[in-house]
């Protein structure tokens, strides 16, 4: 992309890759490994000059979708890309933002513990889920929601 000026053009390249652990000699290994072994995803415009460097690049000898020699391929749907981003960890959706706090009183807006009040007793912000107390039968019950459940009292 660099060496042919088309950083304009060409934004992202990614090898899909996910992440397995395995053990090994009774230790943990956290291995890499290709989702679709040969295949490399290109974001693009698709422009003569841009389809020229991408199918005269070393080591690339097709393309899935194209139906001849020099014929263009068939972008992915939006749906397909999301579902391999997703898997890979790097699904783009914009995190909430949290204003809540520990012991801090909530009341339950949604699911089967509509209005119920509680206190927060965890947060964990890269789920977006808090862990609420709710007083249920006279007993406190630890209860995991969504941050889109709650509400300040």
């Amino acid at each position: 992309m660099e060496s042919m000026g088309m950083e304009d053009k060409i934004f992202r390249v990614l090898v899909p890759e996910d992440e397995e652990t395995e053990i090994k000699n009774g230790k943990r290994k956290v291995a890499k490994k290709k989702v679709f072994p040969g295949y490399v995803l290109a974001e693009m415009v698709m422009t003569d000059d841009s389809w020229y460097v991408v199918r005269n690049t070393p080591g690339v000898t097709g393309f899935v979708g194209s139906t001849g020699s020099g014929s263009k391929p068939i972008p992915l749907l939006p749906e397909e890309v999301e579902t391999v981003l997703k898997r890979m960890g790097m699904n783009e959706q914009p995190k909430a933002e949290v204003d809540f706090e520990v012991k801090e009183s909530v009341k339950v807006t949604d699911g089967p513990f509509a209005n119920f009040t509680g206190s927060i007793e965890y947060i964990d912000t890269d789920k977006q889920k808090v862990k609420v107390h709710v007083n249920m039968f006279g007993r406190e019950t630890p209860v995991e929601l969504d941050f889109t459940q709650i509400e300040k009292l």
